[in-house]
């Protein structure tokens, strides 16, 4: 199952090859991750110090979130390094997002793998932004009458989760999938385990975590597809 990380490998890597590089170096690249996730990362070396990454990312859930960055998101990414990431207006056409990266800001100490890196996290604080949008707007009308229906999340085309907010707490369902059995069954016990200590005294103060081999009873409804594991929830 993939994992959400902070900061995109790739990403990181081709800032600090542009930023690490002797002489002025010219960049047109494209960059794909998780399927639907698109970078657009360009500089020229007539000007060397500023580069610009443009981002194309679905929202994390159809129906619910528009296609455009909202004003919470715009705000978030502004704290991206507010001293060297400016936000294009408006985006490159095919793209959401547009920034300029004024690399000259960067600082010339052993910080700099620390800023880019930062840079690189563009797409986990969309992610992050979006979800909290989803938990604090949706569900609304549906809690009034004692109903809570799971909120299907896709950050990866493949791989969606659950969220359901209910009063005083929020259930998040991963179905797991694995290509080989025997991850499975390591998978299993490792899940299974991992419950048993979550749940004992010494972790009391953690969120509750439970497995199962078949969907709960919260997801009765949702297509089949999207239940069909070979991992447990």
């Amino acid at each position: 199952m993939a994992c959400i990380d902070r900061a995109s490998p790739a990403l990181k890597q081709i800032l600090l090859k542009l930023y690490r590089a002797e002489k002025s170096i010219e960049i047109d690249h494209h960059l794909y991750e998780f399927g639907s996730v698109e970078y657009h990362i360009q500089s020229q070396a007539s000007n060397p110090l500023v580069a610009y990454l443009s981002l194309s990312i679905p929202p994390l859930c159809h129906g619910t979130l528009p296609n455009t960055l909202s004003s919470y998101t715009i705000e978030k990414i502004k704290g991206i390094c507010p001293n060297l990431v400016e936000i294009e207006e408006p985006a490159r056409e095919g793209f959401q997002l547009t920034l300029k990266l004024n690399l000259d800001h960067i600082p010339r100490n052993k910080d700099y793998v620390k800023v880019i890196e930062d840079i690189s996290t563009i797409q986990s604080v969309i992610l992050s932004s979006q979800l909290k949008e989803i938990l604090w707007n949706v569900n609304s009308d549906d809690a009034v009458q004692g109903m809570y229906k799971p909120i299907k999340v896709v950050y990866h085309p493949r791989e969606p989760f659950f969220v359901i907010r209910q009063p005083q707490k929020i259930i998040a369902i991963f179905p797991i999938r694995f290509k080989e059995k025997s991850d499975v069954i390591i998978a299993t016990a490792f899940f299974q385990e991992l419950v048993d200590v979550g749940n004992s005294d010494k972790w009391i103060k953690t969120p509750p975590c439970s497995w199962s081999a078949i969907p709960p009873p919260e997801l009765r409804g949702e297509a089949f597809e999207d239940l069909n594991t070979n991992g447990g929830l």
